[in-house]
């Protein structure tokens, strides 16, 4: 079949890219689904920090690519062996795809699995393969084994779950990776309890989640830090109790001032080396630094050794919210049900698909949380 799509060639263009164009929009050639593999039709695409890295350079990845992994829609067709889903099923997909089999997967930390990770990187789907091809024949790379700047996409049945029909799909895609990331974060990897303090450093769409993730927790104080204004406020109506604006004061300091001596969990979601850093050090002797955000992989941060022994602080990373995909989403959309993550209020706004140059604009200058690709 032929579908729509944006597709990069080159990393590294300059911005802005409204005027640059790094990403074409063009019709591209999908085969039916193989076996294992699910034909999406996809109805809800985020704008992720994560694709921007990709455009930029920062986490570079095999190109020609599709790229996309915050995303749901609706199956339209399965391959041979496929039991778990069936066409007008309602899915969010998973940026991890789970081979199940791993030393991870077996020990329940799909985040990690060998396999999933391992075709990620390369490219490709969980069994190896490129399905798109542009109209001059050349294959074109997978993202995440999801491709979700497509109208449509061929993914591994390992990638998608299946989730309650009643829930808007351009909400839905949040779950796929904002919300997991950040509210899992909060709930699985830190474990954050009742009155313990919470600090989150950097208010993108994973950054605001956490701070969602700590008030269904019943986390105070929760401070939500950042250098523009307009996050910070939305911070606040989503559960913060305090907000520190980090262009204009000491932020460690503030957070200490605030929470007593220093919070028990402090979440770095910026990528940031430096507010790395700036979170270690807004925790209390005792507390517990969960680094959520992917920096240039070439950035290194650094922390005085004798703390973290002298007082038992703990240093520790967070993928994709340590979540169990098939677990977790069914979960959490259950507490956006229940009015207790109100996802919702991460969208800033939607787009077409040929607006998506724009897009990436707006979100590279911290105008945007949420922009939302809708493909009806």
């Amino acid at each position: 079949m032929k579908t729509t799509a944006a597709v990069l060639y080159q990393m590294k263009q300059p911005e802005p890219y409204a005027q640059t164009r790094p990403l074409v929009i063009e019709e591209v050639e999908l085969p039916p689904p193989a076996a294992g593999e699910v034909l999406v039709e996809l109805r809800g695409a985020g704008l992720c920090h994560s694709d921007l890295s990709v455009m930029n350079g920062s986490r570079p990845r095999p190109v020609p690519i599709i790229l996309g992994h915050e995303a749901s829609g609706i199956v339209r067709e399965t391959g041979a062996g496929v039991r778990a889903f069936a066409p007008g099923d309602h899915v969010v997909f998973s940026f991890i795809p789970t081979c199940g089999n791993c030393v991870y997967c077996k020990t329940g930390k799909p985040a990690l699995c060998v396999n999933g990770n391992r075709t990620n990187l390369a490219g490709t789907l969980l069994n190896g393969a490129r399905r798109f091809s542009n109209p001059r024949g050349q294959c074109l790379h997978h993202h995440c084994g999801i491709s979700a700047f497509a109208h449509h996409t061929i993914a591994a049945a390992e990638s998608l779950v299946k989730i309650d029909p009643a829930l808007p799909l351009e909400i839905a895609a949040l779950f796929g990776c904002a919300i997991v990331t950040g509210v899992g974060a909060v709930l699985n990897t830190a474990r954050v309890a009742p009155s313990e303090s919470v600090a989150v450093f950097g208010l993108g769409g994973v950054g605001l989640s956490a701070v969602m993730g700590a008030t269904a927790a019943g986390a105070s104080p929760i401070i939500a830090v950042d250098l523009l204004e307009h996050k910070l406020t939305l911070a606040r109506e989503l559960g913060a109790t305090h907000t520190v604006n980090s262009s204009q004061c000491d932020a460690v300091q503030a957070v200490k001032e605030l929470s007593g001596g220093g919070v028990w969990h402090a979440f770095e979601s910026a990528g940031d080396e430096r507010v790395m850093a700036q979170a270690f050090h807004a925790t209390r002797p005792g507390g517990n630094t969960v680094i959520i955000g992917l920096p240039d992989p070439s950035k290194q941060f650094s922390v005085p050794g004798g703390l973290i022994s002298a007082e038992e602080r703990v240093v520790r990373g967070s993928y994709m919210g340590s979540c169990v995909p098939r677990r977790d989403i069914p979960r959490f959309i259950e507490l956006y049900q229940a009015g207790r993550l109100p996802v919702n209020r991460l969208i800033t706004r939607t787009l077409r698909l040929e607006e998506i140059n724009e897009g990436f604009d707006s979100l590279a200058r911290g105008e945007a949380v949420r922009q939302m690709i809708r493909f009806d």
